[in-house]
């Protein structure tokens, strides 16, 4: 008789279990599995969104007749590229950045006015304390004011070939592969260079759309 009532009283605790266990699941519905975790993504380097460009294609055998009477050069606005030239002849070709809309580059035809290789630009650049820690980058020196404790310092414009007594010139600088600038004519490093290295004051420069 006891084994019957025990028997009969554990069926009724499990049946009671199973409702309360039933009436749980209804109501909050089935446990999500936790998500697996992830590895966590590196950020991608600015490099990584900078489009990228023909690099700079140098005649070799053009060159070696360059010098600084023989050449000019001339400044693709659509193209984004610049050419070394010894008359209707390429001896360079490089890719470059003009001015962005608001600074566009001025078209015409220019000369060299000035070559500098370590130049500094005179309105854009950082404010720096007296550490030489960057406060404020990216700044006008024109539209914006120093804070207390700090300078200002210009932009680097290496392999500096000025072109307007305005400032536009052509330097080294970014190639987003699309204008970009304040209005000067960045270019490769290498492009820079040679370009540099070639020219003298005075050589003709054309900005257009060639």
């Amino acid at each position: 008789m006891r084994g019957t009532f025990r028997t009969l009283l554990c069926a009724l605790l499990l049946t009671a279990l199973a409702s309360s266990i039933s009436a749980q699941f209804r109501l909050f519905g089935p446990r999500s599995p936790r998500p697996t975790p992830q590895p966590k993504q590196q950020m991608r380097k600015a490099s990584a969104y900078i489009s990228s460009q023909p690099p700079l294609k140098v005649n070799q055998s053009l060159l070696k007749e360059a010098t600084p009477d023989n050449v000019h050069v001339v400044v693709s606005l659509p193209k984004q590229r610049a050419y070394l030239m010894i008359g209707e002849q390429i001896v360079a070709d490089s890719p470059i950045s003009s001015g962005k809309a608001g600074h566009t580059t001025p078209s015409g035809s220019f000369s060299v006015l000035e070559k500098d290789p370590d130049h500094r630009s005179s309105i854009y650049g950082d404010f720096v304390d007296g550490s030489g820690r960057v406060v404020r980058s990216g700044i006008s020196a024109k539209a914006d004011s120093a804070p207390s404790g700090t300078h200002y310092v210009g932009a680097p414009m290496r392999w500096f070939m000025r072109l307007t007594g305005e400032g536009v010139g052509m330097h080294v600088g970014i190639l987003p592969g699309y204008p970009a600038s304040h209005g000067c004519v960045r270019m490769s490093a290498d492009g820079a260079k040679l370009f540099y290295d070639t020219v003298k004051v005075g050589t003709p420069v054309k900005v257009g759309d060639y």
